[in-house]
């Protein structure tokens, strides 16, 4: 058997290598549910109502269920389109006998039928989770997920075919020190020599010309307001500083370049700055490294619009209130928070990662209503206790999670504006505030991430009567 066709568990030996199936429902994490002979199989590159020929890479008979990917389509969809990117298309990859890269599931969807899919499985995991069915203000839970319109000095993005929107990209290289991307859920490096989702600046580094010896991982930030790129490069243990500086000289001069431990976050400068300006809502912003930073080039106003609006709207953040940002990272949140309360107000800070942390306090440093603190949140809330009018919660794929949840409604603030990149967290989230008596009370979902199953949430969250 080739071995690029065999399973990832030793024990789907047993198990046919292709089925025929017919796809189901689509569900949380880019795939939708397929059944063989009462078994679940989770099916990659598929779409609702088509029957397909799919390959089993992850199977055992003792698993809960399977994972496949389609090699070949026998009934297709009217929404499905040729994928825009080979290294990506599930049935080119595996007829070349190896699988997919990641991070583009969805390229053979329509972009609105995407969106369709985004819609089902936030809704799915809000009534599952937390037993919502109906929105507020009328919203369908069919047809919530919305387009973000490109726009700006980039013109390689267009919003009408969902390419050109990453500001941030994150590559991995081969044995051979060729630039490469992960397939999903496995080891297996596979060179690339395009990333159409990234932006013409990052696109336009050819980073697949460089020779890459002796680095494991590149990550690379090209801020859409056009100030200086910065390329990271993770060296593997041993590799010396020569062959660090002759990688980095293989770079255009107006590009920072250094290099950084993925598990620390340590940077260290080899030529340039070790961070980058980026620029929202009428802020610039320092972000270090591999710093947090929205990567769809509209993303940060998006999101920034969005709360602000919610927390306007309801009257909730005016000059003089008493607002926190948790997990404010540099401060895309806070500065515009500061604005609104002016002088007499105050803005509470919270993130946890200590170099981001130092950016936001650079971020900041002309706001004298905003306290910035680096720690836990909820070791925070619990030393700081006061009253918020309203609270902006941004947290981690994970969630806020129920002891911060409980910190903050016996903190009693009269909103909450909740920004979430996971649906399952979010409506866990949203269930445990609903336990206590609170209301979902606004709701907006962003396609921050076309050609993916990722989307991004808003809502407003208020205590009860």
């Amino acid at each position: 058997m080739n071995p690029h066709t065999q399973t990832h568990s030793a024990a789907a030996t047993a198990a046919p290598t292709e089925l025929v199936l017919d796809v189901g429902p689509v569900a949380h994490g880019g795939h939708c549910v397929a059944r063989h002979e009462g078994r679940v199989i989770f099916v990659r590159h598929g779409i609702p109502g088509e029957k397909v020929r799919a390959r089993l890479t992850d199977a055992g008979e003792s698993a809960k269920f399977w994972r496949a990917d389609v090699v070949e389509v026998l009934d297709a969809s009217p929404d499905r389109v040729e994928h825009f990117w080979r290294a990506a298309d599930s049935l080119r990859a595996w007829a070349h006998g190896h699988p997919p890269v990641g991070g583009a599931e969805f390229g053979h969807i329509a972009l609105a039928r995407q969106r369709g899919l985004k819609s089902a499985v936030l809704a799915e995991q809000l009534q599952r989770l937390a037993a919502v069915e109906r929105l507020p203000e009328g919203l369908d839970l069919g047809n919530v997920v919305e387009a973000v319109d490109g726009s700006g000095p980039d013109s390689k993005y267009d919003a009408g075919t969902g390419l050109g929107w990453r500001t941030r990209a994150s590559f991995s290289v081969t044995p051979g020190g060729k630039l490469g991307m992960h397939a999903h859920r496995s080891d297996h490096i596979i060179p690339v020599r395009e990333m159409p989702l990234a932006t013409e600046r990052i696109n336009g580094l050819r980073l697949w010309d460089l020779d890459l010896q002796g680095i494991e991982r590149v990550e690379v930030a090209a801020p859409s307001n056009g100030s200086r790129p910065l390329v990271l490069l993770a060296p593997a243990p041993g590799t010396k500083p020569k062959r660090l500086s002759a990688i980095a000289a293989q770079l255009p001069d107006d590009v920072s370049v250094a290099t950084f431990d993925p598990l620390s976050g340590d940077v260290a400068q080899l030529r340039g700055r070790t961070w980058v300006q980026e620029s929202a809502a009428g802020h610039d912003y320092r972000v270090t490294g591999a710093g947090f930073w929205q990567i769809h080039r509209d993303a940060p106003g998006a999101l920034v619009g969005a709360v602000t609006e919610f927390l306007h709207n309801g009257g909730f953040l005016t000059a003089g209130s008493v607002v926190a940002d948790l997990y404010a990272g540099a401060g895309l949140f806070t500065a515009p928070l500061a604005d609104a309360v002016g002088e007499t107000g105050s803005v509470l800070s919270v993130e946890g990662a200590t170099g981001t942390s130092r950016d936001a306090r650079k971020n900041l440093f002309g706001a004298p209503q905003v306290e910035i603190v680096q720690g836990r949140v909820e070791r925070v809330l619990r030393q700081k206790p006061r009253n918020f009018d309203a609270v902006v919660l941004d947290p981690p794929r994970a969630g806020a999670g129920k002891p911060v949840v409980s910190q903050l409604i016996a903190a009693g603030p009269r909103a909450i504006a909740y920004v979430s990149c996971d649906p399952a967290s979010f409506a866990r989230d949203v269930g445990y505030f609903q336990q206590a008596g609170w209301a979902l009370a606004g709701l907006r979902a962003f396609d921050l991430y076309p050609h993916t199953h990722h989307l991004e949430t808003v809502a407003l969250l208020t205590p009860g009567r």
